[in-house]
């Protein structure tokens, strides 16, 4: 029968033990002839300092080859991970060492499965933003090819609204173009220095009318006696507050407030902050607004427009300005996103 292990390894160390026992013996006896009796204890720490190294190395090599299998049987784990300087008879220390190992491997798994389950959720929620607008258009082509087109008032009516499900495919293809670029680092951030008054004005200039048809006053929180300058591409900042003012307008209530203030936020940053009296946003909903495609209220937001991926551009513009977006909201009575930016000097 094969032996066990643990056997032949206590086997091989005993044989070697006795080899080095056998010949410091026989050395030990001629020179207790010619020398005396000293040698003795110089034999006996001799042979001592070897035994110890001999254990020392066939357990700690005992160990490392046992170790070693493990991380050969087990895909998760490569051997290539496993130093052998890092083997020691210290069990309780190889213990630490595989469990942090192992634990460094738990949340890579972990991660690899988040972004697995995020790919699944993002490719599905891409499918139905386009196949709605798609079968849209394509519902009131089919009306229009079958005779409808005659009919000249339903021809205008239809057209029409293919034309606006076109505008959303247009608009859902630009804005996963934008974070395309943005999360692959193609989109080149043209960073200056600009009037951050000015911009948050000409957005209100450009969404004054959409305010006026929900009664929605579009305003500063106070009178700014003097430009306040930042640095960050004015470009995609303006997209940034596009995004943050038209949801606001969207979302706030009929006859409410969209508010815009600017400022301090500490002795380099200014920070922006774009606030609502409407129907805010409850907490458990909070963690996942940045998120592509997620909606708080699937039907409504819907029936608004918009791409869905709005709040994940903005997301991603103040990130790649190195900079951070928060929001405070509170259900029934508003909402609150906010920004920092560089100072200009």
């Amino acid at each position: 029968m094969k032996l066990k292990k643990t056997y032949s390894f206590a086997l091989i160390t005993a044989l070697y033990i006795t080899l080095l026992i056998v010949i410091a013996s026989i050395a030990a006896y001629f020179l207790y002839q010619k020398v005396g009796f000293w040698v003795i204890p110089i034999t006996v720490i001799i042979v001592l300092s070897i035994t110890f190294f001999i254990f020392q190395y066939r357990v700690e090599y005992f160990i490392y080859r046992r170790v070693s299998k493990i991380y050969e049987d087990v895909s998760l784990l490569e051997k290539e991970d496993l130093k052998r300087k890092s083997v020691t008879t210290d069990m309780e220390t190889l213990s630490k060492s595989v469990q942090k190992f192992a634990e460094g491997k738990r949340v890579e798994i972990q991660n690899l499965t988040e972004r697995d389950s995020f790919r699944r959720d993002f490719l599905g929620n891409v499918a139905h933003e386009l196949k709605t607008p798609l079968f849209t258009v394509q519902g009131y082509l089919l009306t229009l090819i079958e005779g409808a087109s005659e009919d000249k008032e339903i021809l205008e009516k239809y057209l029409g609204r293919a034309n606006k499900g076109v505008e959303r495919l247009v608009a859902v293809v630009k804005d996963l173009d934008m974070i395309a670029k943005l999360e692959t680092k193609g989109l080149k951030m043209n960073l200056q220095a600009f009037n951050i008054l000015e911009l948050i004005q000409n957005v209100f200039d450009l969404f004054e009318m959409r305010a006026k048809k929900r009664n929605i006053s579009l305003v500063f929180d106070r009178i700014y006696e003097f430009p306040i300058y930042v640095i960050g591409d004015e470009e995609k900042i303006e997209q940034v507050l596009i995004n943050l003012v038209v949801n606001s307008i969207k979302y706030g209530k009929i006859g409410g407030i969209t508010k815009v203030s600017v400022d301090e936020y500490n002795s380099n940053k200014h920070i922006i902050k774009v606030s609502d009296n409407g129907e805010g946003v409850k907490q458990e909903h909070l963690s996942r607004l940045f998120e592509r495609f997620y909606r708080v209220d699937q039907s409504r937001s819907r029936d608004q427009g918009g791409s869905g991926l709005g709040l994940s551009i903005v997301k991603h513009i103040i990130e790649a300005h190195k900079e951070t977006i928060l929001v405070k909201s509170t259900f029934k009575e508003g909402s609150e996103f906010s920004f920092s930016l560089e100072k200009a000097k």
